[in-house]
């Protein structure tokens, strides 16, 4: 089973914003994937759609979309019903175990240390500080999950990121909407962020870097 999370805030005035690339990459996923419309599922406080992909001829692979309902900084409250954490006294053998059940979590999400208009797929790295990532990590109790990480930071004449600076700053960075011709770019980001999690689930975390990240 494949979980894949789009981070983000719910509610119709964050919608195009920059900090909800990610439920908005999970959104093409499941029209992509032909999925059933996303349904509110109260135990976990999200919305949720489930599926299968065909590996090979004769193997399928499970799929559960999810975009929680709780803002950013509570993404991890939903994802606990879904992935348990990694025992802390676990052995070796068995906290290598649990590692290899995080390999198939696939979390989306903005990243301002990125160009607008990039993807990167990253593997156990640090949260850069995003606070929808800081409270996944604190309910898993690793990082040693995938993310998919959507550029939403403008660019220089000379192509060097130009994020925002401060606290105050990146907040009001991020919630605003995407610029119309910004979001014309983003829907192709959108579609290729989409085929790349396809990858990893169909051809492994290695080869989707291998295309995605070059």
């Amino acid at each position: 089973m494949f979980y894949i999370v789009g981070l983000g805030n719910p509610g119709d005035e964050y919608l195009n914003t920059r900090h909800n690339a990610g439920r908005m990459v999970v959104s093409k996923l499941l029209k992509d994937l032909d999925f059933d419309d996303f349904e509110f599922n109260k135990k976990t406080n999200s919305q949720v759609s489930k599926g299968s992909i065909k590996i090979g001829r004769n193997k399928e692979e499970k799929v559960t979309l999810i975009l929680p309902e709780t803002f950013m900084n509570k993404s991890g409250n939903a994802l606990s019903y879904f992935v348990k954490p990694v025992p802390k006294a676990a052995s070796a053998k068995a906290s290598a175990s649990r590692r290899k059940g995080l390999e198939n979590l696939i979390v989306v999400h903005d990243d301002i240390d990125l160009a607008l208009g990039t993807i990167k797929i990253s593997y156990n790295k640090g949260t850069g500080g995003h606070r929808g990532l800081d409270s996944i990590v604190k309910v898993v109790k690793t990082k040693e999950f995938v993310r998919i990480r959507i550029g939403v930071s403008p660019v220089t004449s000379k192509g060097k990121v130009k994020k925002p600076q401060g606290e105050k700053d990146v907040i009001d960075f991020i919630l605003n909407k995407f610029k119309p011709k910004e979001l014309e770019l983003m829907k192709k980001i959108f579609k290729k962020s989409s085929e790349a999690i396809q990858t990893l689930i169909t051809d492994g975390r290695d080869k989707a870097m291998n295309i995605f990240n070059s």
